[in-house]
């Protein structure tokens, strides 16, 4: 009866070993999914940033700067000073600047290309208007 239960026992390890394998074969990834669900927290890492320079980007660094605004606005009034409008200061804060070294460079630029364009036979542009023009263009 003794000898039984020794092969008995060893029966029964070597289908489980046996049960085991084929287990970890078929599963796939399954096992990698024990533990989470919709509450769990990092699942897939930390949110992903928007691309700088991107409409995303825009939209969340206006989003930030409006906060901001409405917080002061919020300070200023509880002081019983005037609200400011919060839209017209995002869009001041949030204006293209363009410095006196841009505008020297692009007039460089425009004095380069009538240089060119009278070398060809062609009548030079007015290096003042096409400054402006490109200016203009250049702050949106």
């Amino acid at each position: 009866m003794q000898e039984a239960f020794g092969y008995l026992i060893f029966a029964v390890v070597i289908v489980g070993v046996v049960v085991a394998v084929f287990s970890l074969l078929t599963s796939g990834k399954l096992y990698d999914q024990i533990g989470r669900g919709g509450l769990s927290l990092n699942e897939d890492g930390p949110p992903k940033a928007p691309a700088p320079g991107g409409a995303a980007d825009d939209r969340e660094r206006d989003d930030e700067i409006r906060q901001m605004l409405v917080a002061k606005n919020a300070r200023r009034a509880s002081r019983g000073e005037a609200e400011q409008d919060v839209e017209a200061e995002l869009a001041e804060l949030t204006r293209p600047r363009v410095d006196a070294a841009l505008v020297a460079e692009i007039r460089e630029m425009v004095v380069a290309r009538n240089h060119r364009r009278v070398s060809r036979g062609r009548e030079p542009l007015d290096v003042d208007a096409e400054v402006e023009r490109q200016v203009r263009d250049l702050a949106g």
